[in-house]
């Protein structure tokens, strides 16, 4: 008898979880709508990355503006940075990314993001997130006046996109939204 119960149990909670987990689901209008806001948080950094690495930003307002970005993104995520004269990519936290591309040792820095686009759809994991990437195309142009070198170049990277409920409270009330943050930025190609 005690076994029926357990199993009846097992079954119920079983069926709940996957009844809640169900509900939990996104629909097509409000996917439209987290999509949409993904892909205005990644041309909010591309702009960020634009006057981080600026050498006509002031000392202050990089620093400023490194905070916003920081904002942007899930705990611990990391930024890969690639170059043509090296194979290995290597990752950065990103406060450690921004001050590096803050101290880059060029006197113009020019950095443009362009082709934004899902690479992949949004899908639920097990801990009730959904994951998705996003790939961009990175133009970098660094120049030195003094010894007269430029490098360029392109580089293709994808962007873990996190998308998961949260909570605030508003006038003493609860209210549930979908909040979308960025994850790891990985480095897949580079090129001149």
């Amino acid at each position: 008898m005690k076994k029926y119960i357990s199993l009846f149990l097992f079954l119920f909670l079983a069926g709940a979880s996957v009844s809640m987990a169900q509900s939990e689901t996104i629909s097509p209008a409000r996917k439209q709508a987290i999509d949409s806001l993904a892909l205005e948080k990644v041309k909010d950094l591309s702009k960020y990355i634009s006057i981080i690495g600026s050498k006509e930003t002031q000392f202050s307002e990089a620093n400023r503006v490194m905070d916003r970005a920081e904002e942007l993104f899930a705990p611990d995520a990391e930024m890969g940075v690639s170059s043509l004269n090296r194979k290995e990519i290597a990752y950065y936290k990103v406060r450690r990314y921004f001050e590096r591309l803050m101290a880059l040792n060029y006197d113009r820095v020019n950095i443009t993001w362009y082709d934004i686009h899902y690479i992949s759809d949004l899908e639920r994991q097990p801990d009730g997130r959904y994951v998705g990437v996003v790939t961009v195309y990175q133009r970098f142009e660094g120049t030195s006046l003094e010894s007269g070198l430029n490098y360029r170049d392109t580089t293709k990277k994808d962007i873990t996109i996190y998308v998961e409920k949260k909570q605030t409270q508003i006038a003493g009330r609860t209210i549930e939204f979908w909040d979308v943050m960025l994850g790891d930025i990985r480095v897949t190609e580079t090129s001149a």
